[in-house]
């Protein structure tokens, strides 16, 4: 076996314990030596992988591409509901790479704030897509371009995902976030681009 397929493995088998790890215990409670538990050599951990931090984003890079690639799979870019439909399959299937995914989207360690911004691009170009598609099917107000619709909507989700960092969660646990941050959203377009009342009888 080549020495670049021995590394490539060698990477795989840190990865996957990196994912277990982080994805029970987030950033705050995972370490490398309890990835090292698992069987793996520290000294190779730290051939492969700055430490800590480049191994957590890398578990993260690696949930947004798996999220991804899960959407494009199952037909979850034909329209909004289908999408949220899709991501929420995905995060109940795949629970660790639920938790890195809205701990780094909720509650970012913030040393690795320009990291984690880098790899949301992609993510955050999916989404961009996929409401810019719905939006395509409609005839906005007069006024309204579709770069302000998109940034409203960019704006609304900001402020929903500082409400679901903010203590007022601070009790609830991770899964039950999920799962109201991906109910809510739906909702929330939903009223952005329909609103909320019929208006004056």
């Amino acid at each position: 076996m080549k020495k670049s397929e021995k590394t490539e493995i060698t990477v795989a088998k840190i990865v996957e314990a990196a994912m277990a790890e982080f994805g029970a215990n987030g950033y705050a409670g995972g370490t490398v030596n309890n990835i090292c538990k698992t069987g793996i050599n520290k000294g190779l951990v730290y051939h492969n992988f700055a430490g800590k931090d480049e191994l957590y984003l890398t578990c993260f890079k690696r949930s947004c591409e798996e999220l991804i690639t899960y959407v494009n799979e199952h037909d979850g870019t034909t329209d909004f509901n289908r999408y949220m439909s899709v991501r929420m399959d995905f995060f109940h299937q795949f629970p660790y790479e639920a938790h890195i995914f809205f701990e780094v989207l909720l509650n970012p360690p913030p040393h690795l704030s320009d990291e984690i911004q880098d790899a949301l691009e992609e993510f955050n170009g999916l989404n961009e897509r996929i409401c810019k598609q719905t939006l395509d099917m409609l005839t906005l107000c007069e006024g309204i371009t579709m770069e302000d619709a998109l940034s409203y909507f960019h704006l609304m989700q900001t402020m929903l995902n500082g409400y679901f960092s903010s203590p007022a969660f601070q009790n609830v646990v991770l899964k039950e976030k999920v799962k109201m941050h991906e109910t809510i959203i739906p909702k929330l377009f939903d009223f952005m681009l329909y609103g909320i009342a019929k208006g004056e009888k």
